[in-house]
């Protein structure tokens, strides 16, 4: 699968990762096929340097707001600041199989990936790829 992306929009997203030592955290917003928009987002766990918890707050505006006929939640990103941009332990254990989108940011890259349902029917992710634009 390949989901486009604009270089503003990634850029945005690299550079708020690149500014701080904690997980950062936010939401991806479009069609299936491409990233329209984000939507920054508090991180609100407990250990933000090493999970990530979306602020519950902005996550209900942007479902609010997509069922008045705005943008859809895609998924999510979000900041590996010790690691690389793949899905840790971490994330599979707090994922559902939903076909939602994950990007992950890490080492000064970002990588787009889908979590399905493995064939045991946990969270398996596959990678996409991020078209920037």
């Amino acid at each position: 699968m390949k989901v486009a992306i604009s270089r503003g929009l990634l850029e945005q997203i690299m550079s708020e990762a690149a500014a701080d030592r904690r997980e950062v955290c936010g939401l991806l917003l479009g069609t299936r096929e491409r990233i329209e928009a984000v939507r920054p987002a508090a991180n609100v766990a407990a250990d933000p340097e090493r999970h990530f918890e979306l602020d519950p707050v902005v996550l209900i505006a942007a479902h609010r707001a997509a069922r008045a006929g705005g943008a859809r939640i895609l998924g999510h990103y979000h900041s590996h600041p010790a690691g690389q941009a793949v899905p840790s332990r971490t994330d599979a254990a707090c994922a559902a199989p939903d076909n939602s989108l994950w990007l992950i940011v890490g080492e000064g890259m970002a990588r787009l990936w889908i979590a399905r349902a493995g064939q045991d029917g946990r969270v398996q992710f596959v990678e996409a790829l991020l078209d920037i634009m």
